[in-house]
């Protein structure tokens, strides 16, 4: 049609401006469309009052365009009286409207803005009409009488937008659906766990589905080429269901309806709808995106599931809403060049915003590979906060400029900002509850450091983490943090001599625990030390001296932060200032290990501080330790530097790897039931824990019953 253009960006002005929410959920579009198609019909016919628009904005031919003010419609006759009868016409006699809903939609809309009211109200003006208009207006006629609006205009307005609003109502209710169902889905299948009889089934299943890897034995180590991180069989799952659902979703029930006076064609019309159905669908992942990546996630406290796994399924969601983007971008340079205005429009505003966060997803993308996380950590934190805020504000200025917050894109984005700002929030109170404290290190090894910060009463608890700030050891960068298992203090400090033990007696016969103790520590050879004890210890400490209270971690030191740590008595001797932001749990459902009859703690090099909390801390009274550590100076010192807070039943290798299979099979073999298993140490050894778990769990769970819980804290994000 020869005024679609101007039609389309009337259309656009004229929504009401009270839409400030996701359409179709908390307001209408047009309410009611008959009466928006009876003004939007009426927009190209010219007015006794309008005027020629000379301006370059007025997108005019042969010497302007000609404009109609809301001034100019608030006091012409003709207009007030011909939209009057066109509402009573297609709005009361056709669709039954009542009168009120009529009376608020001519307070509002009549003149094109609220804020400039029309000389009538709707009654007043339908009363003037003194017979009833035959006449419609013809295509090039001036409005200067009362007339019937053109039958063919009004149902192709109303058609349009019908079509459009349908199609506007069914985008934020996709997106609403993606965004639940990712929500959802942990809290779901946790609860799920709680229901009668429950528990058995999912402990069948998870030897299928949680535990093993879906890429071979690859789950902590990277893929081939440091492709990333293979999923679980049950990540993999999540990941494959948001991605059928985005899919889907964006392929779906899309309506057309021409002649339109927007799309002069049905494949531009249904390409703009995929255009607005990917953008939405983009922003409903936006808030999942950032979610997952936090440390103070909602869902860490709603869900069993671990930190870890939101991180990896974080990498995932964050791909499906990059290619969303991306997609909307395309379909938008297509969809503008075919129409011939893509020239005009690029040069917007709201175009270049959009391109902007465009550019920086894809940026991201690609930049957020493992390869460039294991060159420098650090460069891609820094960059990826940029380029995330890039896409955020990039998004905010490309809805904010084109729609001015009438469809609710905007939403999104506040959820999104709501979910970041309650994260850092949530961290910074962390922060200052913690207070700040001096460290002191120690050095262990060549790589290996101890830092103590006393006063601290955490690691109580196994399986938890937190994160240390060292402001002072990088002025340029104090905001470095890293991740570290919590050691009691008490735990390493050395008992009093003045013991005596009662009703303790060995279920083997090894070396005496002495001489044992004194092989690992020299490292003669390749030493195990191996001491099992079923029956009670009774300890009885005469003026011992109290265990300081605080917490250790044990640190390798690598690039970045941890690469400035070495043993201080700078700082006036009170050690390095430290602030801390935690306890964080590994995995929020360490009561299903602690459950198991028996519990076997599989360690490797100094994986072994996240193991220990689970001897020394948990009470559980069958707790194996099995510990393999490299013959070097750094993996000696440690040995020694923790041999007061080994467990009574363990076995330490100096020089030899852990036969994990051997080591379940000794446990099955032994009789118990329902074993816990916890791993953390090298990515090899993690895998072949989790790998070979997963196949017992499928054999002897079939054979003899035998139920495995497995916990594999990899420190890999």
């Amino acid at each position: 049609m020869r005024h679609s253009l101007a039609l389309g960006l009337l259309q656009t002005c004229i929504l009401p401006r009270a839409a400030r929410a996701l359409v179709g959920i908390d307001t209408d579009m047009w309410k009611p469309p008959c009466a928006y198609a009876c003004s939007q019909a009426l927009a190209p016919f010219m007015l006794s009052c309008s005027v020629h628009d000379m301006s370059e904005e007025g997108h005019g031919h042969d010497g302007g365009m000609m404009m109609t003010s809301p001034s100019c419609r608030a006091g012409d006759t003709a207009y007030l009286t011909t939209l009057a009868m066109c509402l009573h016409m297609k709005c009361a006699e056709l669709y039954s409207i009542p009168t009120w809903s009529l009376e608020k939609y001519w307070a509002e809309q009549a003149t094109g803005d609220p804020s400039v009211p029309a000389k009538w109200d709707y009654a007043t003006a339908l009363a003037s009409i003194s017979h009833h208009p035959t006449r419609e207006l013809g295509p090039e006629e001036r409005l200067n009488f009362t007339a019937l609006v053109p039958e063919s205009d009004w149902e192709s307005q109303l058609g349009t937008m019908v079509t459009m609003e349908y199609e506007e109502i069914i985008h934020p209710r996709y997106g609403i659906v993606i965004l639940v169902t990712g929500f959802g889905t942990p809290v779901v299948l946790t609860w799920l766990g709680y229901l009668p009889y429950m528990t058995g089934i999912l402990e069948k299943i998870k030897p299928y589905l949680v535990y093993p890897s879906a890429v071979g034995t690859y789950q902590v180590r990277p893929l081939p080429y440091l492709l990333g991180n293979a999923p679980t069989v049950g990540q993999a799952l999540y990941i494959a269901l948001m991605v059928v659902l985005n899919v889907v979703l964006s392929a779906v029930n899309y309506r057309s309806f021409q002649p339109n006076v927007w799309y002069t064609n049905q494949w531009r019309e249904i390409m703009s709808y995929v255009l607005y159905r990917t953008g939405t669908l983009a922003f409903a992942l936006l808030p999942l995106v950032i979610l997952f990546s936090t440390r103070n996630n909602v869902l860490l406290w709603l869900s069993d599931w671990s930190h870890a796994t939101y991180l990896l399924l974080h990498r995932w969601v964050a791909r499906i809403f990059a290619i969303q983007a991306i997609l909307h971008s395309i379909l938008a340079l297509v969809i503008y060049r075919d129409t011939g205005a893509y020239p005009a429009e690029e040069k917007l505003d709201y175009w270049i915003w959009g391109a902007v966060a465009t550019v920086a997803a894809s940026i991201m993308l690609v930049g957020s590979g493992l390869y460039v996380r294991r060159w420098s950590y650090e460069i891609f934190l820094i960059t990826h906060i940029l380029l995330a805020v890039f896409v955020v504000v990039g998004c905010w200025y490309h809805v904010e400029l084109r729609f001015q917050r009438k469809y609710g894109y905007e939403m999104w984005i506040y959820a999104a900002c709501a979910v970041w700002f309650f994260e850092r929030l949530v961290r910074v109170l962390r922060v200052l509850k913690a207070g700040v404290h001096r460290a002191r290190i120690t050095e262990v090894g060549d790589d290996i450091v101890r830092v103590d910060i006393a006063g601290v009463r955490w690691g109580t608890v196994p399986g938890q983490h937190a994160y240390i700030y060292f402001p002072t050891l990088n002025p340029l960068r104090p905001w470095e943090n890293h991740p570290f298992s919590i050691l009691s203090t008490t735990h390493l400090h050395p008992p009093s001599r003045f013991t005596q033990q009662h009703e303790a007696s060995p279920t083997t016969s090894p070396p005496s625990d002495r001489a044992s103790d004194d092989a690992v520590e020299k490292g003669h050879g390749t030493t195990t030390t191996t001491i099992t004890t079923n029956n009670t210890t009774t300890t009885r400490a005469c003026n011992a001296t109290p265990a300081p209270a605080g917490i250790t971690f044990f640190i390798r030191k690598s690039a970045g932060m941890t690469r400035s740590l070495r043993a201080t008595t700078h700082e006036g001797g009170l050690g390095v200032v430290a602030l801390l932001d935690g306890p964080y749990p590994n995995n929020p459902n360490t009561g299903a290990v602690l459950s198991c009859d028996r519990v076997l703690l599989i360690g490797g090099g100094i994986g072994i501080t996240a193991l220990l909390p689970w001897a020394c801390s948990s009470g559980h009274p069958n707790v194996k330790l099995c510990w393999s550590v490299r013959r070097t100076a750094s993996g000696e010192g440690l040995v020694r530097a923790l041999e007061h807070a080994l467990p009574a039943e363990k076995d330490v290798r100096i020089g030899k790897r852990v036969d994990v299979d051997g080591l379940l099979q000794e446990e099955v073999r032994a009789g118990w039931r329902r074993i816990g298993v916890v791993a953390c140490g090298p990515a090899g050894l993690c895998d072949d824990v989790r790998d070979k778990v997963a196949r017992m769990g499928r054999e002897e769970g079939r054979k003899r019953g035998v139920v495995f819980v497995l916990e594999v804290d990899a420190y890999s994000w």
